[in-house]
């Protein structure tokens, strides 16, 4: 019989030093040494007496779990107490100060011990949520705390914490004594020294309604609310609560100013003009450190129904901001003479967006393996080289495609284990499965990426990859321009129209094919299976020369690539697929791509 999983109710605090990479590249040694000392003076005692278990540690964080949520919160406010004495007289940026978040929920306990499921990932999203030397919690939590212990509590809302389906208010701990001075926003530390903006930390302020028109006042609020909503979905992301970011509407905005208040390094400000039979959307992301504009956009469109509007509108901004927020994170990484583990996340994912060739992936590669290096629990750098390997098995540039597939498939199974609404695993979960002939529930793996996050173009491009490969290209069509819909400047729409050319030539629709192919290119030249995709159509409309010449850039671009490596590609073993296929290879080897 298979074991049975042992589940149970358990108060779950989530623990970490808030700069500790900062600390720990200015003196590492004596880091270190702190923390050890702390641990065995102060924290472990404590937990002890409050009932409480280690269940594991990494680096700088804790999990801990106790009977109950008032033994979780007393040891929270003793251990920040006992801090804020250690910290007194010391200069900031010698401070160790914890952030703690605290929830209480349902547990898988595995044989090891080790706490699995949402509560452990709440509880860590909580922290987060924490002030450094602060105590978050959740609603379950403050429930079973607020008439048992005599510090006050703050509500903060309602968040959207990364990879949890569900929003979860907040409340913070109000401390007495000399933590009591913490900024609970995260703004600022005891002592009045600013704490460095998270990574990739924004407030989408509320949009300006031009011309005043009440009855469109719904409308502006709209976008405000779900563009916070949806850049609450991007990985890494740190997205400044509704509630709080509509405080400022009406008021002069003074760009530096907020982001000193809210603690974030990007404002994202915009306004809405009715003229007639139009609307008009102007959006600015601006960096809060200088004030310097990053990116703008602007919609013109008729006047249609307001609802499909929001919705286009948001899901086409959230797209193109995920790109511009991770290029802008990346050049300030790059600038930073001490990155640290999210740093390099950041230059890896800019790496990547450079193209699928193997230069750019070997970049990529390195940056999160760096990462891990600094930080092996970083989910979103596991996920970086799950991508890598999925990028090198789709693209052809090696032989070892089954290896690459089957590194990435093992890696986002163990995300998925830690982080289970991760909308990008899923995705690629969902593109291995189709890339190994498991189509079915390649798609159910995608279709459960877009129910999380609704902009995930690369999902909707996959399914139509899937529809390819199932001898149903003519389908393909409609879900490329879905996914240029959502995000029709997308870093990877060279990759989506290069699928669209392939099931074009499925269909024998050669000039089409060869429009697909051009795009493709157009967009970034780096992809090698494009060429070769553009030389097999150029070759059955008679091109030849210029369908040698597509040839030959992608052997520039991968001297090693064959047509036997393809072959050996193939997904499926659908016959209007593999007579597809055989199409595309007869094509290629017209124009002079080698046959291996």
């Amino acid at each position: 019989m298979a074991e049975q999983i042992q589940r149970k109710l358990a108060a779950i605090l989530a623990a970490d030093i808030a700069g500790y990479s900062r600390l720990a590249g200015a003196d590492e040694e004596r880091t270190l040494a702190r923390l050890r000392a702390l641990r065995s003076d102060l924290i472990d005692p404590l937990i002890q007496v409050h009932h409480g278990r280690v269940v594991k540690r990494t680096g700088d964080g804790s999990l801990v779990e106790f009977r109950s949520a008032v033994d979780a919160v007393r040891c929270a406010i003793e251990v920040q107490a006992g801090m804020a004495e250690r910290n007194a007289g010391l200069p900031p940026e010698q401070r160790i100060d914890f952030r703690i978040g605290i929830h209480v929920g349902d547990v898988v306990e595995e044989n090891d011990g080790d706490l699995m499921g949402d509560a452990v990932n709440i509880a860590a999203r909580l922290e987060g949520e924490a002030a450094p030397g602060g105590i978050s919690l959740s609603e379950d939590a403050w429930r079973q705390v607020r008439d048992r212990v005599k510090e006050h509590f703050i509500d903060r809302g309602e968040k959207a914490l990364k990879h949890i389906a569900r929003k979860v208010r907040v409340f913070s701990v109000e401390l007495e004594g000399p933590a009591a001075t913490r900024r609970q926003d995260g703004a600022a530390t005891a002592a009045g020294a600013a704490a460095p903006p998270p990574h990739l930390s924004i407030v989408v302020l509320p949009f300006a309604n031009f011309g005043g028109d009440p009855e469109q006042e719904y409308f502006v609020d709209g976008i405000t609310e779900s563009l916070t909503t949806d850049l609450s979905r991007i990985a890494g992301s740190f997205v400044i609560a509704r509630n709080t970011a509509f405080t400022y509407k009406g008021k002069p905005i003074d760009v530096k100013a907020i982001g000193r208040d809210l603690n974030v390094r990007y404002v994202l400000e915009g306004s809405v003009q009715r003229g007639g039979s139009r609307m008009r959307v102007n959006v600015q992301l601006v960096d809060a450190e200088t004030g310097n504009h990053l990116w703008a956009e602007r919609f013109d469109k008729p006047l249609t129904d307001l609802f499909d509007m929001q919705d286009e509108i948001v899901g086409r901004l959230a797209g193109t901001l995920n790109s511009e927020l991770i290029a802008a994170e990346a050049r300030r990484a790059e600038r930073s003479p001490r990155p640290d583990s999210m740093d390099l996340h950041f230059q890896g994912l800019a790496a990547a967006a450079k193209g699928w060739a193997p230069e750019y992936a070997a970049q990529a590669r390195g940056f999160f393996e760096r990462a891990l290096a600094l930080d092996p629990g970083n989910i979103e750098a596991l996920v970086g080289t799950a991508t890598v390997d999925m990028m090198g098995g789709f693209i052809f540039t090696a032989d070892d495609r089954t290896s690459r597939f089957s590194a990435a498939e093992s890696t986002l199974t163990r995300v998925l284990k830690v982080a289970p609404n991760h909308a990008w695993a899923h995705y690629l979960l969902g593109f291995v499965l189709i890339h190994t002939a498991r189509i079915a529930q390649g798609i159910a793996e995608c279709e459960r990426a877009l129910a999380l996050d609704p902009n995930l173009a690369m999902a909707q491009w996959a399914i139509g990859q899937a529809k390819y490969f199932a001898g149903r290209g003519e389908e393909t069509e409609a879900h490329l321009n879905e996914a240029l819909r959502l995000s029709p400047r997308d870093t990877n729409a060279h990759i989506w129209l290069m699928g669209a050319g392939f099931a074009k030539l499925q269909l024998r629709a050669d000039e089409d094919a060869a429009a697909r192919f051009r795009g493709s290119i157009e967009r970034n030249r780096n992809l090698p299976i494009a060429h070769f995709g553009l030389a097999a159509a150029l070759s059955h409309l008679g091109r030849t020369e210029e369908a040698k010449a597509a040839a030959a850039s992608g052997l520039a671009l991968d001297p090693t690539f064959t047509i036997a490596r393809m072959r050996a590609g193939a997904v499926t073993d659908n016959p209007a697929y593999l007579a597809g296929r055989e199409h595309i290879y007869d094509g290629m080897r017209k124009a002079g791509v080698p046959e291996g």
